[in-house]
């Protein structure tokens, strides 16, 4: 799917941006495993601290990933917008400024699936998504905290999100409307 990149309004996030690494608690990426099955190995191009490539390893899968900037995870930084390897799965938290982007370029190289996680606040206006196969909407409750890595890596505290967040979940070759669920860090 060759699809011209949108612009997506900056991330406004209750911290300071350095260098568009914000951290999903590690229940995010647990919980999306244990609902959301995938076929295959599960690649990460964002991988940063390297949570979801840990999450998918514990649920069982072949997982792997790069990122842009070492951050501790790889050592072999690469820009996935300019990575055309196909994947059987994409699943990142990627920088909210190139959302559209990332969205597309996974999209676009996941043989299966690929899962991004977005502000839920930006979905309203992301019409773009109208063009892809989006299949599923996990909205992720209670309200994660997602603090910048340099916070983390610090030993800073964490706690208290301000945003929402979900998992958007699309599936190669899926034409129909999306459906939107609840994953709860605490299974109900």
């Amino acid at each position: 799917m060759s699809q011209p990149w949108t612009h997506v309004a900056p991330h406004s996030p209750a911290y300071p941006r350095v260098n568009e690494h914000y951290v999903e608690p590690e229940w995010v990426s647990k919980r999306l495993f244990e609902e959301e099955k995938f076929k295959g190995r599960i690649y990460d191009p964002c991988c940063g601290f390297g949570r979801i490539v840990k999450a998918a390893f514990a649920a069982g899968y072949t997982a792997y990933g790069s990122d842009l900037v070492d951050r501790g995870w790889d050592s072999t930084p690469q820009d996935f917008t300019k990575h055309l390897s196909p994947h059987d799965n994409i699943v990142t938290n990627p920088p909210f400024d190139k959302m559209a982007q990332i969205v597309f370029c996974a999209v676009e190289r996941a043989r299966y699936k690929a899962a991004i996680i977005m502000p839920t606040a930006r979905l309203n206006a992301a019409r773009w998504l109208i063009e892809t196969p989006l299949r599923r909407v996990w909205l992720l409750t209670p309200r994660p905290s997602m603090p910048p890595g340099h916070v983390i890596a610090s030993g800073g505290k964490v706690g208290g999100g301000k945003s929402d967040y979900c998992w958007l979940v699309f599936e190669k070759g899926y034409a129909g409307e999306p459906e939107m669920r609840w994953l709860h860090r605490d299974k109900p």
